[in-house]
C-alpha cells in the first residue's frame, strides 16, 4: 500500500482576455461548371472572379486555398457540365483588412461566407498564466503552512485545468453569414458577430507536502 505524505492542497485560477491576431474565412462559392484540383482557381469562373477581387483588396494567392468541391448534378452523372460547390479558405494575417474582405465576399453573387475561424496567439499568454498561478499558489501555501504551524517539504501532486471558452460552445453563434437577406430598411448587419477576443481560465491545483506540527 503506497504512504501517502502529509498534504496541503492549495488551488489557484485565473483567467485572460486573449485577443485575435489572425482569422480563416471559410467561402463556398457556387459554379457554373466543375473544375476539379487546383485549375478551379483559375478555370471555374466564379471562383476566378473572386480571386481577382480579393487580390485588388490586397489578398495574396497563397492566402486563397481551396478545400474541396462538391458536385451537383440532375442526371446523376458528373459531367464537365455539372455545377459545383468550391470551398474555399482565405487566410487573413492583417486584421485591418478583414472588413475589406467581408465586403468583397458580400459583393460576389455566387460566393457566401460559411465561418470565420479566429486565430491567436496564445502559447505565451498560457506560460504566463500558469507562472503566476505557481507564484500565487505557492505564497498561499506559505501562509496556510505557517498558520498550522508545519514547513513545507516540497511538491506532491499538480493539476492543471485549462477552459477555453471558444472552444467549449458550439459554432452556432458564428453561423451562416446572409449578406442579402436584411430588409432594405434594416440597420447594415452580417447576420453574425465579429468576435475579436476569448476568456481562457486557468485552474491548478498544488499538494504541498508538509513536516509534522511544530513541538
Amino acid at each position: 500500500m503506497e504512504h501517502k505524505p502529509d498534504t496541503i492542497k492549495v488551488s489557484a485560477t485565473h483567467k485572460e482576455e486573449v485577443f485575435a491576431t489572425h482569422v480563416d474565412l471559410h467561402v463556398t462559392v457556387k459554379g457554373s461548371t466543375l473544375v476539379s484540383g487546383n485549375e478551379a482557381m483559375k478555370k471555374a469562373k466564379e471562383v476566378n472572379q473572386l480571386l481577382e477581387a480579393l487580390k485588388q483588396a490586397g489578398v495574396t494567392e497563397e492566402a486563397v486555398t481551396l478545400q474541396g468541391v462538391n458536385v451537383s448534378t440532375s442526371t446523376g452523372a458528373v459531367l464537365k457540365s455539372s455545377t459545383a460547390s468550391y470551398r474555399l479558405k482565405i487566410h487573413c494575417e492583417d486584421l485591418a483588412k478583414f472588413a475589406e474582405i467581408l465586403d468583397v465576399i458580400a459583393s460576389q453573387k455566387n460566393a457566401s461566407l460559411t465561418r470565420t475561424e479566429w486565430k491567436y496567439d496564445e502559447d505565451a499568454i498560457r506560460e504566463q498564466m500558469l507562472l503566476t498561478m505557481l507564484e500565487r499558489a505557492k505564497s498561499k501555501a506559505a501562509k496556510v503552512a505557517q498558520a498550522m504551524g508545519v514547513k513545507l517539504l516540497g511538491v506532491y501532486d499538480l493539476n492543471e485545468n485549462i477552459y477555453d471558452e471558444e472552444l467549449a460552445m458550439p459554432f452556432q453563434a458564428q453561423a451562416k453569414v446572409a449578406f442579402r437577406s436584411a430588409p432594405a430598411d434594416a440597420e447594415p448587419s452580417l447576420g453574425m458577430d465579429v468576435q475579436h477576443s476569448k476568456t481562457i481560465h486557468v485552474n491548478v491545483d498544488i499538494w504541498y507536502r508538509v513536516s509534522e506540527f511544530s513541538v
